[in-house]
């Protein structure tokens, strides 16, 4: 097994509460089911990160030669390469990150919106 590619996995199971699983035969990562990342590319090196397009366009910006967009849609949506023989451990635990706390993010605003729904009085209807 690549030395680079255990290093992301290495890295991404030391984000709190985040498990390795597998989505099409192909290790990824999650935190409470929804994935980060994965290894969709390992054979050629690439690691792949749940980024916002916006990110997205800031990291291939900052290092172009280490990051690039997944082909087709799921590269607008944000879904970015990694070339883990060009990244450095820190730039790598840095883009996992960004890509974890995405997620943590996104679940944190729904947890809260459905904390507000409950804790609102319920309307009976007249009859």
């Amino acid at each position: 097994m690549n030395a680079r590619v255990e290093l992301f996995r290495r890295l991404a199971l030391q984000l709190p509460e985040a498990v390795e699983s597998s989505h099409m035969d192909h290790p990824d990562f999650r935190l409470n089911g929804r994935i980060f990342a994965t290894l969709f590319a390992q054979e050629r090196g690439l690691g792949v990160l749940k980024l916002s397009p916006g990110q997205q366009q800031a990291f291939i910006a900052e290092q172009p030669q280490v990051f690039s967009p997944v082909q087709g849609g799921w590269g607008r949506m944000g879904m970015t390469f990694v070339d883990l023989d060009k990244a450095d451990e820190l730039l790598i635990a840095g883009a996992l990150s960004t890509a974890y706390n995405n997620v943590l993010k996104k679940q944190s605003a729904k947890k809260s919106s459905q904390t507000a729904k409950s804790a609102r009085p319920s309307r009976k209807r007249l009859q």
